[in-house]
């Protein structure tokens, strides 16, 4: 695999109190199979969608019990001065760069709106080994109640352009690489509770929308929104019995005519 562009999602991960919990739960709704945990890295678990790793569990850290979130990683090929400008530009290093055996160096952040994420330096491990086929990750959003803070952050920090949605009911920014749109950014709404921190959103490919959300909720999930056509695929957002927010799309369904977009300078 080669080495990705900078700012490029590349893995996810999720801390679960219940990790036996979250490997049943994931893997009765996006087809799952889970590697050996690894004690000498905390129990950190793999997940694998047809022998190909797409994300990882593990149970927390003693004194960071809370409510599960997931975590999105993004590309870096120098942690260190990726955190400096994440520094220089009004986020938090919440974990300084540090480097995992020979697998990578990672990091953990937040921009100036308070959305948590990762960077990971790939070592031998580069990040997913699959993307866009059931079970793997598909798309990100940046969900924020401050989009002039996040729209002025990432592409100071990586080398993103920005494109504008053109729709009065939604804010939504897309940011692109070379390579095309790699991560959204949603304003949120009033339809969010207060309670609910700013957050990265990762969707995961299913091959049937509607029997994904069947078997979530079947399995204690919650369904937030949809399922619902779309453009871009059917989606649907959930949260898992342990309150991880995530979303499935079935990227074989579409609906409706692509939006129109405005180039941000």
């Amino acid at each position: 695999m080669a080495v990705q562009p900078e700012g490029t999602p590349c893995w996810a991960d999720a801390m679960f109190s219940d990790l036996e919990g979250a490997k049943s739960f994931y893997g009765d709704v996006l087809g799952w199979t889970f590697g050996e945990s690894s004690s000498e890295y905390g129990n950190y678990t793999q997940a694998y969608a047809d022998g190909k790793a797409v994300a990882a569990v593990v149970p927390p850290m003693p004194g960071q019990e809370g409510q599960s979130a997931w975590c999105l990683y993004l590309a870096t090929p120098d942690a260190a001065a990726t955190a400096g400008r994440i520094r220089e530009h009004g986020g938090e290093v919440l974990m300084e760069p540090m480097q995992v055996g020979d697998f990578g160096t990672m990091v953990l952040v937040r921009d100036p709106s308070g959305v948590f994420f990762g960077l990971w330096q790939g070592g031998v491990h580069e990040g997913f080994e699959a993307r866009g086929v059931p079970g793997a990750y598909c798309w990100a959003e940046v969900f924020t109640r401050a989009p002039e803070k996040s729209d002025a952050f990432f592409p100071a920090v990586f080398p993103y352009r920005a494109k504008q949605i053109e729709d009065d009911a939604i804010d939504f920014r897309i940011f692109e690489l070379d390579e095309g749109p790699v991560l959204g950014r949603m304003k949120m709404t009033d339809d969010f509770s207060p309670e609910v921190p700013p957050y990265v959103n990762v969707y995961f490919t299913v091959d049937d929308c509607d029997a994904a959300v069947e078997r979530a909720t079947g399995r204690g999930g919650i369904l937030r929104f949809g399922p619902m056509g779309s453009p871009f695929g059917r989606i649907a957002a959930l949260s898992d019995p342990q309150g991880a927010n995530f979303s499935v799309i079935d990227v074989t369904t579409t609906e409706g005519r692509m939006p129109e977009t405005t180039d941000v300078s």
